[in-house]
């Protein structure tokens, strides 16, 4: 029988057999070399001021790789090894229990004053020589566990000793032979023996066999001696099997999955919240959080530290949910998400995603961000922990590179060294979150602060018979234009056809006997909100999100819609083709009647966003209450939408008299463009943009120029700036404004406001915020205020 195949015993039993004669001495020789292969051959092996090797339940620091040795194979080979004994009778093999009366140690090696080999056997060549202390310890562990399993009488105490598993051993419950049955026959083959005829080994024999192996042998199934195992991994208990098998590509697979988990961490940190400051300068700075949290995470003990790790993953991931929302309201409303007021725009998001790509499409998109969303915490948290077992494992080279990043944190700190104008020492992810943390405590105070601003009102005490005297008799449009913003008039791209555009409709208004003034107006949002903006203009309050929004809605404000139905001189209406299910908040702007998409008859097809074109609004307008009689004038709130995002397909201008119930509409909705192929290009977008304004501006003035009277007054604006692929960064948000009337007496009343005649707006006109124009325009039409 050859030392190699006795060691091959299968996965259920490493209990080495009586016919093994290989002298006690690997695992100890493995002991005495560790101080100088720690690196190479014991780096998942557990230090005193390390974690305890990983359970079943909790895997384990770092991958196993190859050339490496876990805890479990020491154990193993330490079991193995001081447990193999020979016949009871044979007191010159070299690996037998020693008698009593014994001069020679417990595990057949002589006492340390003997000129022989350390394992008591004579000098072989290539046998391996181990130190006294390993000795030692062999011998204690073969007195403490003796196996007798080929002895023909068991004492009771000795079958006592032989119950306690040792506690090195892997195995908690090695088989041992059945004490009650001993086979008086040393050569009855042991069951748990690979060999079904094992022989006893003559130590003079110079059969190779049982000669112990050459370290240097070049025998795949020799132990050499960096490897303390004599099993192959696959036959320890609890090692993978695949690892075992296949050690470079677990390597591979391991340093793959710790460079993923440290990129991820890293693009948690310093990834910015804003897509227009997303460059690669961004992701070559130094983290202070990720430092700090790598320290707070290699000195906390083994059951904290792991509790921080999975702590710390889930916030990592939680920060980065909320840069992408950041990004998302940046692109949209040209600010950061509001933890505190903005969740009730996630539904208005869901209402849009419906009605511009239905609601198959926008089930498919909730669904995928909360998929992202929570991959992105399990990722993160992942990520967090794996990289905390690698320091907890190799402590010492953690804390040497903490301290060099540290150090080189506050040296670019110190001498504000940069990166294409980013600074190296990074902590944005703290200051974002000590930004976020002040805006959640302005959030919560903005409701007592608004409501405290909202009682505040210069004309809620005037007599309605002294509002708005200066246009009494008249018909008066208030006209939104969705996403008219400054940059349709400033950016070189679009200021050249929009320009035409304006000087021509000025012209055409002045033939029809009209004048017209200009200026410029600062909404409260960017990209989306228009019913904020709206209420701001109306309401003279800042509203700025749904919070005020709301509370205005449930108060008694009076709006400048309400200031004219207060004085019982107009019928106030509202054209609201955006409007497409019931919207309780429209009795408090002061409405009579308020026209939804539903009731203006509408039979043609939506134009993405857009439910109704705007030349059909208008014409519905025309029909359905300016072209008739009435015992008042008209008041009349008008929105239009065909310039709302995405700005594509585009209706088109059509003789009036076409216009119809709208179903023309539907060849020039399948002539139009894909709104898909057009957001592929910005450059295309903002072609369609500008087309879009172009639309609703000629549809407005059109209708005016032709329908309007001596007693038509028309202010029309834009709600807000487009989003960001139109205006790029830092457009502002700057709407225009237009005043038009056939009576030059009602542009007297604003004389000293000083705007720009015509329809454009000159470069250095007037900005006004936006919710001060309600109470400019009712002191410019109506008495003083009383306070």
């Amino acid at each position: 029988m050859s030392h190699t195949s006795s060691r091959q015993l299968p996965d259920k039993d490493d209990t080495p057999t009586a016919e093994d004669p290989t002298p006690t001495v690997l695992p100890e020789r493995r002991s005495a070399e560790d101080g100088h292969r720690d690196d190479a051959h014991r780096e998942d092996a557990p230090r005193d001021d390390e974690e305890a090797a990983p359970t079943d339940t909790e895997p384990a620091d770092t991958e196993p790789e190859a050339g490496e040795a876990t805890t479990a194979e020491d154990t193993a080979a330490d079991t193995s090894t001081a447990e193999d004994t020979v016949k009871p009778d044979d007191t010159s093999t070299p690996g037998d229990t020693a008698k009593p009366d014994d001069t020679s140690t417990a595990d057949g090696t002589p006492k340390p004053d003997d000129t022989s080999t350390p394992d008591g056997t004579p000098k072989a060549d290539g046998a391996p020589e181990t130190a006294p202390d390993p000795e030692a310890t062999a011998e204690a562990e073969a007195e403490a566990a003796p196996d007798t399993r080929a002895v023909p009488e068991t004492d009771p105490e000795t079958d006592s000793d032989l119950a306690t598993p040792d506690p090195t051993s892997p195995d908690p419950d090695p088989a041992t032979p059945d004490p009650t049955s001993p086979d008086p026959d040393p050569a009855t083959p042991d069951p748990t023996s690979p060999d079904p005829n094992p022989a006893t080994p003559d130590p003079t024999s110079p059969d190779p066999d049982q000669a112990t192996p050459d370290p240097s042998s070049p025998d795949p199934g020799t132990p050499g001696p960096t490897d303390p195992s004599p099993a192959a991994p696959d036959s320890v208990p609890g090692r993978p099997g695949w690892r075992g098998k296949h050690p470079d590509a677990a390597r591979v697979l391991a340093w793959t999955a710790t460079g993923i988990a440290v990129a991820l961490v890293l693009f948690a940190l310093l990834v910015p919240n804003d897509l227009a400051r997303f460059t690669p300068s961004r992701f070559v700075r130094i983290p202070a959080e990720g430092i700090l949290g790598a320290a707070l995470l290699l000195v906390l003990p083994p059951k904290p530290r792991r509790i921080a790790a999975v702590v710390g993953g889930v916030g990592l991931g939680l920060l980065t949910i909320l840069k992408f929302l950041d990004m998302g309201f940046y692109w949209s409303l040209e600010r950061p998400f509001d933890l505190v007021l903005d969740w009730v725009l996630l539904d208005d998001a869901e209402s849009f995603l419906k009605d511009s790509i239905g609601g198959g499409g926008a089930l498919a998109v909730v669904v995928g961000v909360i998929a992202l969303a929570v991959a992105v915490v399990a990722l993160m948290t992942w990520s967090v922990v794996r990289l905390t077992r690698l320091m907890a494992s190799r402590r010492h080279f953690a804390g040497r590179t903490l301290l060099v990043l540290g150090t080189a944190w506050m040296t670019c700190s110190v001498l504000t060294l940069e990166v294409a104008g980013v600074p190296v020492a990074s902590r944005s992810a703290a200051t974002l979150l000590e930004n976020r943390a002040d805006a959640v405590r302005a959030g919560i105070k903005d409701g007592r602060a608004f409501a405290q601003q909202a009682s505040v009102d210069a004309f809620a005490d005037t007599p309605s018979d002294q509002l708005l005297t200066g246009l009494r008799g008249k018909d008066v449009i208030f006209a939104f234009i969705e996403s008219y913003g400054r940059s349709a008039i400033d950016d070189p791209a679009m200021t050249e056809p929009i320009n035409e555009t304006l000087t021509a409709k000025t012209k055409e208004l002045s033939d029809a006997g009209y004048s017209s003034q200009s200026a410029w107006l600062r909404s409260p949002v960017a990209g989306a909100g228009s019913w904020l903006a709206h209420s701001t203009f109306l309401s003279g309050l800042w509203i700025k999100n749904q919070q005020r929004y709301r509370n205005l809605t449930s108060g008694n404000r009076m709006t400048l819609t309400e200031a004219f139905r207060r004085t019982d001189a107009w019928r106030t209406v509202g054209i609201m083709p955006g409007v497409t299910r019931a919207w309780p908040e429209g009795k408090f702007f002061g409405l009579d009647h308020i026209y939804d998409s539903r009731q203006l008859g509408y039979q043609g097809p939506k134009f993405s966003w857009s439910p109704v074109p705007d030349q059909y609004s208008l014409a519905a307008f025309e029909r359905l209450e300016h072209g008739k009689k009435h015992s008042k004038p008209l008041m009349s709130e008008i929105i239009l939408t065909s310039s709302h995002n995405p700005w594509a397909p585009i209706p088109k201008t059509i003789p009036e008299d076409q216009v119809g119930d709208g179903s023309v509409y539907d060849a020039i909705h399948d002539a139009g463009k894909d709104p898909k192929e057009v957001w592929k290009d910005p450059a295309k977008v903002r072609d369609e943009y500008r087309k879009a304004i172009q639309y609703s501006v000629t549809s407005l003035v059109d209708y005016v120029a032709k329908h309007g009277n001596k007693n038509t007054v028309l202010v029309f604006l834009g709600d807000h700036q487009p989003n960001r692929t139109v205006t790029g960064d830092k457009a502002g948000r700057d709407v225009p404004i237009a005043i038009v009337a056939h009576d030059q007496g009602v542009l007297d009343r604003i004389s000293d406001w000083n705007w720009t005649d015509g329809l454009k707006p000159a470069t250095d006109a007037p900005e006004w915020r936006m919710d001060t124009f309600r109470d400019r325009f009712l002191t410019a039409y109506g008495p003083k205020p009383t306070s």
